[in-house]
């Protein structure tokens, strides 16, 4: 599903992000990456969504190679993947059901199918008595349920998450993950960016450990 060769990011002012970074991800793993802050994680996730291209080295996704896609084919390798943040991101003037069905909006589905489609992806997360509930009425828990159903509406093959615990407590933040471990069962590859030791613990997943930009430990999990 992924593999990076020798893939290197190095921003202007020769900020070094990424060095010679090898990783291979499996279709249908379910992978950690770890690290403290500025380890790499989050660039690791940007290059695989095409927001910035490697100033080395080559990354496919899907089997294809996101550096080299022109301009035209990058919305639908972002169509391919859906991606869950630490904050959110939703709108805040839109339901929990409108924000959810938004993607699929976007991306010229029909209002019916919308509705359907969007209505499914919140009974998935637990969320189907709260459709017509707006962000502000909803706890941290619940926001970030919305945002997974949001990602995961379109069925995407790959599911990349930025810090996805990183404003919720220890319960919800195990709940959380416990909803990727079920989404991943169900075919989907996961690769979740994390500094929260505990709960990578609690979890039993392969993780690959990023260091000043380098991969510098790799665990099979169980």
């Amino acid at each position: 599903m992924i593999r990076l060769y020798d893939v290197g990011m190095k921003y202007p002012g020769g900020t070094l992000a990424l060095a010679h970074v090898d990783l291979s991800v499996a279709a249908g793993e379910f992978v950690f990456l770890v690290g403290p802050s500025g380890a790499g994680k989050t660039t690791l996730l940007r290059l695989m969504l095409r927001h910035e291209l490697p100033s080395e080295g080559e990354i496919l996704v899907g089997g294809r190679n996101v550096g080299a896609l022109p301009a035209g084919k990058i919305p639908a390798l972002r169509r391919s993947i859906g991606v869950v943040f630490q904050d959110f991101k939703l709108i805040r003037r839109k339901t929990a059901l409108e924000n959810v069905a938004y993607v699929l909006n976007v991306a010229g589905y029909s209002p019916r199918e919308q509705k359907k489609r969007a209505y499914e992806a919140l009974r998935g997360v637990g969320l189907h008595h709260r459709l017509g509930t707006y962000p502000h009425a909803l706890s941290g828990g619940e926001q970030q349920r919305v945002a997974i159903a949001r990602a995961i509406v379109g069925e995407p093959a790959l599911l990349l998450a930025d810090e996805p615990t990183g404003n919720l407590d220890p319960d919800l933040s195990y709940e959380i993950m416990k909803l990727f471990r079920e989404i991943n069962s169900r075919g989907t590859t996961v690769v979740v960016a994390t500094h929260d030791r505990e709960l990578v613990h609690r979890m039993q997943k392969r993780t690959v450990r990023l260091e000043h930009g380098r991969v510098v430990e790799t665990g099979a999990g169980s």
